[in-house]
């Protein structure tokens, strides 16, 4: 119910107990007999069933290693993570020497050319080379 509702309930209630001490005594017990009779068909409240495990969110991680079989739940989880880190490293380390290949294949080519080092800075010569490779 939202507030509306609740000060409409609010409103009714104070208006109808406003006039309960002008009503005769005899609708005043039709009404308690009435109240009684609908009290006693009420159905009982049903109980809220809720299901949860053990392990749902706080006990995680004090029944995670607890259990009978905790060193293969334990190994289920450690071993891909390794397999993830040393994955990661060797494509890494195999991507450095990719590098280090190529500089020094660029720097073998640099050093046995005829060519002086300062041929290389000279801009002029960078265009010439371009037009030469078109």
């Amino acid at each position: 119910m939202n507030t509306d509702d609740l000060n409409f309930a609010y409103k009714v209630r104070h208006a109808l107990n406003e006039k309960l001490d002008d009503l005769p005594a005899s609708t005043t017990d039709r009404l308690a007999l009435a109240r009684k009779a609908a009290l006693s068909r009420k159905k009982a409240d049903a109980p809220v069933k809720v299901l949860a495990r053990q392990n749902v969110l706080a006990g995680i991680a004090t029944h995670f290693f607890a259990e009978p079989m905790a060193w293969l739940t334990r190994m289920s989880v450690i071993i891909p993570l390794l397999l993830l880190v040393a994955g990661l490293t060797g494509i890494y380390q195999f991507e450095q020497e990719q590098r280090v290949a190529e500089l020094a294949e660029l720097d073998a080519a640099v050093l046995s050319d005829e060519l002086p080092l300062s041929a290389y800075m000279d801009h002029g010569f960078n265009a010439y080379l371009t037009k030469r490779e078109q």
